[in-house]
């Protein structure tokens, strides 16, 4: 008997060992500030749409104001003669791993200057947020802004359903290592056991037309469009592309879907995806194992965009 005790102590302590090991190499070693699960972890845990927080993400600096908003401050009271812009979305809106000034949000505050018009673009991207949270969180009290537009940004994975509130254990909150081995480990379940890729689980969100998660995506498009309309305000739903191959693009029936739900609620529709077509699907990337949207695909986003928006006379 105290020969197994003592083997399984020394078990014990051995395993003790090797997991801080493996955390402090997680931690000096992997975590070089690229890794997109370490990092979207971290802002998560840190950062996202929390009041004036700052980290550096993704090698990009990301700081919050007062209302949680990647971007400067804002009062609520509009200046008078200025146009105002509320740009709704998830981290691709955001601006994932490029700076705030290449965000397309204040690239086209910057168009906009340039044709010699004052306007505001306000950047209510939240990480991974879905269409029914952004709508949600617009109508609780992004309406205050009174917006004379207003743009929702639309992703292929905005059809995930929400998840339960709950709060991450203290050691999920912690532990570096436990946060890239899942990531490793999902990525293994993909390619070898069976799991489906990225294409597969995000046509999986929809069902042709019939999902739970397109249906719920479809209604706060609804509820947005009533509550713009009764505003006044013009609302731009605007679908940004899958960038993993543009070339072939493989969501096509997800855009129909998006056009549908847009022209059903008499809102201006813009695909982003001929935009960047013609592009090699890799120079948009901000790293190679992470397809958001670059400072160049923010770039052509912008463009595309600003054309679609209204050009009050200066």
């Amino acid at each position: 008997m105290r020969r197994i005790l003592s083997n399984l102590l020394a078990t014990l302590v051995s395993l003790v060992i090797a997991a801080f090991g493996l955390e402090l190499l997680t931690r000096f070693v992997v975590d070089d500030g690229m890794q997109f699960d370490l990092e979207m972890w971290k802002y998560a845990r840190d950062v996202k749409h929390a009041p004036n927080r700052q980290a550096r993400l993704m090698g990009v600096d990301f700081r919050t104001n007062a209302q949680g908003q990647r971007d400067r401050e804002y009062s609520f009271e509009r200046v008078p003669g200025k146009l105002r812009i509320a740009m709704l979305g998830d981290s691709l809106t955001v601006g994932w791993g490029v700076p705030v000034e290449d965000t397309f949000a204040k690239r086209i505050e910057r168009m906009y200057a340039a044709a010699g018009i004052d306007a505001e673009v306000i950047n209510f991207g939240v990480g991974n947020y879905n269409t029914v949270q952004e709508v949600q969180a617009f109508l609780a009290t992004g309406h205050r802004y009174r917006p004379d537009v207003v743009v929702l940004n639309y992703f292929v994975n905005d059809a995930e359903l929400l998840e339960p509130a709950r709060s991450p254990s203290s050691l999920m909150r912690a532990c570096y290592a436990c946060v890239f081995l899942a990531g490793r480990g999902d990525a293994v379940v993909r390619q070898f056991l069976g799991g489906m890729d990225w294409a597969q689980y995000y046509l999986s969100l929809y069902g042709y037309g019939a999902s739970k998660g397109w249906l719920e995506a479809k209604a706060a498009i609804g509820r947005l469009a009533e509550a713009t309309k009764a505003s006044g305000v013009k609302l731009v739903i605007v679908n940004l592309p899958e960038l993993h191959d543009v070339k072939n693009y493989r969501f096509g029936r997800v855009t129909d879907l998006v056009r549908q739900a847009a022209e059903e609620n008499g809102a201006v529709f813009v695909d982003m995806l001929p935009a960047m077509v013609d592009q090699q699907s890799s120079k948009l990337w901000v790293t190679p194992p992470d397809p958001h949207p670059n400072s160049y695909a923010n770039e052509l986003i912008a463009k595309a965009l600003f054309a679609a928006l209204p050009k009050p006379q200066p």
